[in-house]
């Protein structure tokens, strides 16, 4: 028993170790590796919240409650409908390290849908990162599982974490709209350090969003639209609500990269095979693949290329086909392969360098909303 716990203990130790050099920021000040414990790295510990919105030292808890001045006077804030509050606007370089968040999400798939994250890097105007706040978190559809990853965990009551590494030069903003009709109560907070040293080749974090409600028969769907440039992808959040009977997944990803045309590099076997599963959609949440949801013909599956990173030089595209499998569908020749249509969503996570190319369109509130 004591060598099994040592041995989980190890695991989750070196998975930790794992995700702090994400950023690819090989200085002396990242703690990374044994560095993990090396207290000379210069750099400077800060958090934002509705407490100390700003981050700066010695600025926290100072709102009043009816216990007095700095006796939980501000923890949360209701966002009313429309209105955009910033989580963090931090000048100089630094990494976002984590983020978690709770409020008026249980139960609500619609407020999940209706809130959206967006990150500005670097002072530029278009966003880096656009995103509902569910799918950003890790829950396709507005439902919450409780699950982790090695890039989220979510807790029963809608506790939602992120622990991706936001890496900044000059300037980093992330702000969170409730594009809906009801009011919505928000606790968050953003831990960050500042002062490090990025390399000039830094990567930013980039997270796009795209439903298609249903797919177009015969066409692939795209996980990830053409970018240029240098990147890495990190993985991907998929939603997909089966709009028919018989199983759904047997499409493989295709991932498109440095001048690939009619056919792809990278390309999977199957939709449940891409998030490392067999012979079926299996709710199983691993640490960088799995199924966080399979109920009622409602399924949120993700796959992240931490270990095994996926990199490309000049340009990727990535998409996967939406083929269906029925012996009650065999076409003339008895194959029971066939074309179909779903309901899919993505949220996909890569970096690259800015400035960079706006981000496809977003979909509209409706859209996001549709039959959820």
């Amino acid at each position: 028993m004591k060598t099994q716990k040592r041995s989980c203990l190890l695991s989750v130790f070196a998975g930790v170790l794992i995700l702090a050099g994400l950023s690819a920021c090989k200085s002396e000040q990242q703690p990374v590796g044994n560095q993990i414990f090396d207290l000379g790295t210069g750099l400077v510990s800060r958090s934002a919240s509705f407490e100390n919105p700003t981050g700066e030292p010695g600025e926290g808890g100072q709102t009043a409650s009816n216990l007095g001045v700095g006796r939980k006077g501000f923890p949360a804030k209701n966002i009313e409908a429309g209105e955009t509050v910033i989580l963090c606007d931090i000048p100089g370089s630094g990494t976002i390290r984590h983020i978690w968040m709770t409020g008026g999400f249980k139960d609500k798939p619609t407020a999940l849908r209706s809130m959206v994250v967006r990150a500005y890097w670097e002072n530029q105007e278009h966003p880096s990162i656009e995103c509902p706040l569910g799918d950003f978190m890790g829950s396709s559809h507005g439902r919450v599982d409780a699950y982790q990853s090695a890039v989220h965990s979510t807790g029963i009551n809608a506790a939602l974490n992120i622990w991706l590494p936001m890496p900044f030069m000059e300037h980093a903003k992330i702000t969170l709209s409730n594009e809906g009709g009801e009011d919505i109560t928000l606790f968050y907070q953003v831990d960050y350090t500042i002062g490090d040293r990025h390399p000039e080749t830094l990567g930013r974090l980039h997270v796009c969003f795209v439903r298609e409600n249903p797919t177009t028969l015969t066409e692939d769907f795209e996980i990830l639209p053409k970018r240029t440039g240098k990147g890495r992808f990190l993985g991907t959040v998929l939603g997909i609500r089966t709009l028919e009977d018989h199983w759904w997944g047997e499409g493989e990803i295709k991932i498109y990269m440095d001048g690939d045309e009619k056919f792809p590099t990278i390309c999977g076997t199957g939709s449940e095979d891409y998030v490392c599963l067999s012979y079926g959609m299996q709710q199983t949440p691993y640490f960088y693949h799995g199924c966080s949801r399979n109920q009622d013909g409602f399924i949120s599956m993700y796959r992240w290329h931490i270990p095994d990173p996926i990199y490309w030089q000049q340009e990727c595209r990535i998409t996967i086909q939406q083929i269906g499998w029925s012996p009650d569908k065999r076409d003339q020749t008895g194959h029971p392969l066939y074309e179909r249509q779903d309901d899919w969503s993505s949220a996909t996570f890569w970096y690259e360098p800015v400035p960079s190319a706006p981000l496809p369109e977003f979909p509209d509130l409706q859209c996001r909303l549709a039959d959820l």
